[in-house]
């Protein structure tokens, strides 16, 4: 995997404030609500009694998004890799504080809980601290009924479920983290993806995770959210895959292995009828255990190329395909080619001694076409994993 590109700020260290906590806003031609924004979380932590500051990680603004945090005592910190992601690590980089918290500069969220939800994550000696959407109040419009009733849940739920956590809102963008935590995370999304990231990289290490309840109102009228449904959406699934690899390599192992076995017990008995009523083994039974052991052999596959980039331990023969010598790679492809070379020169024969006419051989090629059809898949997929990891080096 390439490295992200450079985040950069004009503050150093040493330029940084002796704070408690640092509040970062991602900004992206924001001066509609910036400085509301702004206000909220000043009225909301000046009388908490932790010393403060906010910062503004700015992704490129065009419009007076800087002026105006710069106006109200703000810290700006331009981030020239673009995306929320990129916007949100920038600006906790520059954070020299114990704490940094984060919250999008759309005036959705509800500012007024910044001060407990330091407190929870102070109090409670925790990693992460997170202000829960879905365990709040959202107001009417506040969040379309496709993120509320399908893809916060669902994601969350996934994540909770791969990743044992026990947690309500997976996606809220409003969030307080221990410093020194994120930066043993090493978190790299640049996108809207970073929240799934964040999160999964804590419940990994093992962190302590804290909620409580918060809320999201509606935003502005007329004013066009940076989240786009789909695209973000397949963004956090693929990141939450791609951090459990053994999970597809479990479920493709084990329906290649249970396809082919009831693969040759078809072939071995022939159709089967239990109790008059289900009939088995036959045709279409063949068919479907050859489509399942091909998908099987992508779940697998799929695995594998995970296992790349991942710390996971694999089975061992998962290691051994993922370093198979380039000589065995190579005769494996001669071995599978010819195997389909001598499967359609007997069909060929078999065709033109009936005159080529109908062919009766469909039990035995569903069969052949089994092993065939998972080897090629394997043969490819191992010539694709093994220039992929030639690529990385």
């Amino acid at each position: 995997m390439s490295s992200p590109p450079p985040l950069q700020n004009t503050s150093s260290p040493s330029e940084a404030h002796a704070v408690d906590l640092s509040f970062v806003f991602p900004c992206l031609n924001e001066e509609e609500t910036l400085g509301t924004c702004i206000q909220q979380v000043n009225e909301s932590l000046a009388s908490s009694g932790v010393a403060y500051e906010i910062i503004v990680a700015d992704n490129g603004s065009t419009d007076r998004s800087k002026e105006i945090a710069l106006s109200m005592g703000c810290r700006v910190v331009p981030v020239a890799a673009r995306g929320y992601g990129a916007a949100l690590r920038g600006g906790i980089e520059a954070s020299q504080a114990e704490y940094v918290m984060f919250a999008d500069s759309d005036s959705t969220y509800l500012y007024a809980d910044a001060a407990p939800l330091y407190r929870a994550a102070k109090d409670g000696n925790a990693d992460m601290a997170i202000a829960s959407r879905m365990i709040g109040k959202i107001e009417p419009g506040a969040m379309p009924t496709l993120h509320r009733r399908l893809g916060t849940p669902v994601l969350t739920s996934l994540i909770n479920l791969l990743f044992h956590g026990k947690l309500s809102d997976c996606n809220s963008g409003f969030r307080c983290i221990r410093k020194t935590a994120f930066d043993e995370w090493q978190i790299r999304s640049n996108g809207m993806e970073f929240a799934s990231e964040l999160l999964i990289k804590a419940l990994k290490a093992g962190a302590r995770a804290v909620e409580i309840p918060s809320g999201l109102r509606k935003g502005p009228e007329g004013r066009v959210a940076h989240l786009r449904t789909w695209r973000d959406g397949m963004r956090h699934l693929l990141f939450i895959f791609s951090e459990k690899p053994r999970l597809f390599e479990l479920l493709g192992f084990i329906t290649v292995l249970a396809s082919t076995l009831l693969q040759i017990a078809a072939f071995c008995t022939g159709p089967v009828s239990i109790g008059g009523v289900f009939h088995v083994f036959d045709l279409h039974s063949q068919a479907l255990l050859l489509l399942s052991g091909i998908i099987g052999a992508q779940f697998y596959l799929f695995s594998c190329t995970l296992f790349l980039q991942s710390k996971d331990r694999s089975l061992g023969i998962t290691r051994k395909l993922i370093h198979l010598d380039e000589g065995v790679l190579f005769f494996t492809l001669l071995a599978t080619v010819g195997a389909c070379a001598t499967v359609a020169t007997y069909i060929g024969i078999k065709w033109s001694l009936s005159g080529f006419g109908n062919l009766n051989l469909a039990r035995d090629l569903l069969f052949w076409s089994h092993p065939l059809a998972i080897s090629i898949s394997f043969s490819v997929g191992l010539l694709g994993l093994h220039i992929l990891k030639k690529a990385q080096k």
